[in-house]
C-alpha cells in the first residue's frame, strides 16, 4: 500500500483493550524486547490510557503505534501545566521508511493540541528522530561513579543533628516518599505529578528483573516533623571479584531531598556503605549540589545525556503559561510546519513594573505583525522552554537568527531558570 494525497499511508485510530497484546508485540519488535511477564503487564495497564493511543493498521495488524501520558508537568515558575507524555513509539521493522511514523506522530501531535495540552514531552529513544517533529532538548542529566573511599563529603557540609536516617520497606513508605516529592515537584521543572499508579511503577521491583541485585531498598531521612528526603537503591556482586575483597556495586535509583542538610545525610550514609567497591546514580540533575557538597567533585566522574524533550503545541498557552528571570518584550517569529497555528509573530512580553514574588515574572503571549526580533524553529523553542538549554547557546550554533540585536541575549536570560529542569523517572 502507498501512501496518497488523501491521507496517512495506514488508517490510525486507538486501540482498545481486546487489541493490547497485539499493540505491545509492535514495541517487542521495535525495542528488540520480549514479551510481559504477567505482573509487568498489570502494571503497564493500570498506567495506559486506550483513548491516547494510537495505532496505525495494516488490515487487522498494528504496524506502528504510539501512545501518551496525561501529565501535570512542572514548568518554570511552581506552574503546573497539562502535558502529554508521548511513550510507547515504535513501527515494525517491515514497515520503516513508508511514512508510518511521520503519520502517528503528527496525528498525536493534532490529538495534543486538541486536548488544551500547551506540550508533549518524551525520552528520545533515538536522539536524530524528534527534532523532525518539533521536539528540542529541553533537560539533560549526570550519571556519577564512585569508587570505594571516595565519596567523602567537604568539611564545610556540617551534619544536621536533628535528622535521623531510617531503613524503610518502600512499599510502606510510599506516604513519606510521595510527601518528599511534593514538596520538590513546584520548584524543579520538569518533575509530573505522580498518581499511585506512577509511584507503584517508580517501586517496581521484580525478582526477575534485579539480575542478581538485592531487592530495591529505602533510606529515609526525617526529623521531628516528618521526612526530608529518600533514597532507593540496590546493591549487587560485582562478577569475577577477587576472593575476600568488598567487590559489590550500590546503585542509587532515585534520591529526592528538601534541602542540602538531608541531601547530604543520605549520600553520605549511602557512599560510605561497607563491602561496596563501587557507588553508581543515573539520571542526576545536572546542578546536583552533591557535586558541590563533596571534598572531591571529580570522584563523581560527571557523565552528561540528554534527558527530557519539549514540544509547544500551544505557543500562547505554553509561553504565558510559565514564569520569567527576567523582564522580557520581544517578537519571536517561530517557523512550525506540522502545527500552522504555532506559525507567525508572537509577542513575549512580561507586565510593565512586575515584580518578582520569588515564583519568577509573569509574561502575556499574543499574535503580532509587527517586525521580528528573532527567529527559531518551534524545536528550539522547546529547547529553552524549561530553561534547561540557554537560546543563546542555540543561537551561537546557528539555530536561532537574530533580527534586532540583544534580543537573543535578553530572551536567553529571561528563560534560563535554577534550578535546572529535572525529570528522574523514563516513562
Amino acid at each position: 500500500m502507498t501512501q496518497t494525497a488523501a491521507g496517512p499511508p495506514y488508517p490510525i485510530r486507538p486501540i482498545g483493550p481486546d487489541e493490547f497484546d497485539s499493540f505491545q508485540l509492535v514495541d517487542q519488535h521495535g525495542f528488540n524486547a520480549g514479551p510481559m511477564t504477567d505482573g509487568d503487564r498489570r502494571l503497564v495497564l493500570s498506567r495506559f490510557e486506550f483513548d491516547r493511543s494510537l495505532a496505525a493498521f495494516d488490515g487487522g495488524t498494528p504496524v506502528g503505534i504510539a501512545g501518551a501520558y496525561s501529565f501535570r508537568l512542572s514548568v518554570p515558575g511552581s506552574e503546573l501545566l497539562p502535558a502529554a507524555g508521548v511513550t510507547w513509539v515504535s513501527v515494525l521493522p517491515t514497515y520503516r521508511r513508508r511514512g508510518v511514523l511521520s503519520s502517528i506522530m503528527r496525528r498525536q501531535l493534532e490529538d495534543v493540541r486538541g486536548r488544551g495540552e500547551p506540550l508533549a514531552v518524551l525520552w528520545a529513544s533515538e536522539a536524530a528522530i524528534y527534532s523532525r517533529f518539533g521536539y528540542g532538548r529541553a533537560s539533560w542529566e549526570l550519571g556519577f561513579t564512585f569508587r570505594r573511599g571516595e565519596g567523602a563529603l567537604a568539611a564545610t557540609v556540617g551534619p544536621d543533628r536533628g535528622l535521623v536516617l531510617r531503613l524503610a520497606d518502600p512499599s510502606a513508605a510510599l506516604p513519606e516518599l510521595a510527601k518528599v516529592y511534593g514538596s520538590v515537584l513546584p520548584s524543579r521543572p520538569g518533575l509530573f505529578v505522580r498518581n499511585e499508579a506512577w509511584w507503584q511503577r517508580i517501586i517496581h521491583d521484580p525478582p526477575e528483573d534485579r539480575h542478581g541485585a538485592s531487592p530495591v531498598r529505602c533510606l529515609l531521612a526525617e526529623d521531628q516533623s516528618g521526612p526530608r528526603g529518600y533514597a532507593l537503591y540496590s546493591a549487587r556482586e560485582l562478577p569475577d571479584g577477587e576472593a575476600f575483597l568488598p567487590d559489590a556495586a550500590l546503585t542509587v535509583r532515585e534520591l529526592m531531598a528538601v534541602d542540602p542538610a538531608a541531601s547530604a545525610a543520605l549520600w553520605t550514609d549511602l557512599l560510605s556503605r561497607d563491602l561496596v567497591s563501587e557507588f553508581r546514580a543515573w539520571r542526576r540533575p545536572v546542578d546536583d549540589p552533591l557535586l558541590y557538597q563533596l571534598a572531591d567533585g571529580r570522584r563523581a566522574r560527571p557523565q552528561l545525556a540528554d534527558a527530557l524533550w519539549v514540544r509547544i503545541t500551544d505557543i500562547p498557552g505554553a509561553l504565558a503559561g510559565r514564569r520569567y528571570s527576567a523582564s522580557v518584550d520581544v517578537v519571536i517569529e517561530v517557523r512550525d510546519d506540522i502545527l500552522p497555528a504555532n506559525a507567525g509573530r508572537w509577542r513575549l512580553t512580561t507586565a510593565a513594573g512586575a515584580g518578582d514574588d520569588g515564583r519568577g515574572l509573569g509574561a502575556s503571549c499574543v499574535r503580532v505583525t509587527s517586525a521580528a526580533d528573532l527567529v527559531l524553529d518551534v524545536t528550539q523553542l522547546g529547547a529553552a522552554y524549561l530553561g534547561g538549554t540557554r537560546l543563546g547557546t542555540l543561537a551561537e550554533a546557528g539555530l536561532v537568527t537574530e533580527r534586532r540585536p540583544g534580543a537573543v541575549r535578553q530572551l536567553s536570560a529571561a528563560m534560563s531558570w535554577d534550578p535546572a529542569p529535572w525529570c528522574p523517572a523514563v516513562f
